[in-house]
């Protein structure tokens, strides 16, 4: 394991040798200007170290779950009106969707609402609504898709506008 992570650090030393050599114009091509003398482009390349075969196992797995559709990142919403988010994952076995909002999970209460639709032995629709929206309704809401293999999220964030006239 030591060898490992010093041949990784030994390696990410010499690649920012070579990449400051080259931004000072002694690169493989040398001169100046846009692009010249850079072996790497613009960005220092990033080394993955190979994944855990367990973890590959569980993060690869062909039949985790995994949204496949959902709402936009960032929403703004009027006072008294009705947010929606929507969420589609699938997986084998089909996955379930949970809400949060700002980390908490959410439960059905008056003014809060999921339908979900069944597509399917592999997927699952899942719709949010808030009805009518306040101003605590404002934060970062996710949906999470889970089943025996992986879990997914998405997240989106919402803010109120008040419009004046």
């Amino acid at each position: 394991m030591r060898v490992h992570l010093f041949l990784y650090f030994f390696l990410l030393l010499i690649m920012i040798c070579i990449d400051t050599d080259a931004a000072k114009g002694g690169g493989a091509r040398g001169g100046r200007g846009r692009g010249r003398g850079r072996l790497y482009g613009s960005r220092m390349p990033i080394l993955i170290p190979h994944r855990n075969p367990a973890s590959a196992k569980y993060y690869e797995n062909k039949d985790g779950a995994k949204i496949v559709k959902a709402s936009h990142f960032e929403l703004e919403y009027m006072l008294g009106r009705k947010i929606t988010f929507f969420c589609m994952a699938r997986g084998y076995p089909r996955p379930e969707i949970t809400w949060f909002k700002d980390g908490i999970e959410l439960y059905h209460h008056k003014f809060f609402q999921v339908h979900e639709w069944p597509l399917g032995n592999d997927t699952v629709k899942s719709k949010m609504e808030i009805d009518p929206a306040t101003q605590k309704d404002a934060g970062y809401y996710e949906c999470q898709a889970d089943n025996q293999y992986s879990v997914d999220r998405r997240g989106f964030r919402t803010d109120y506008v008040m419009i004046s006239y």
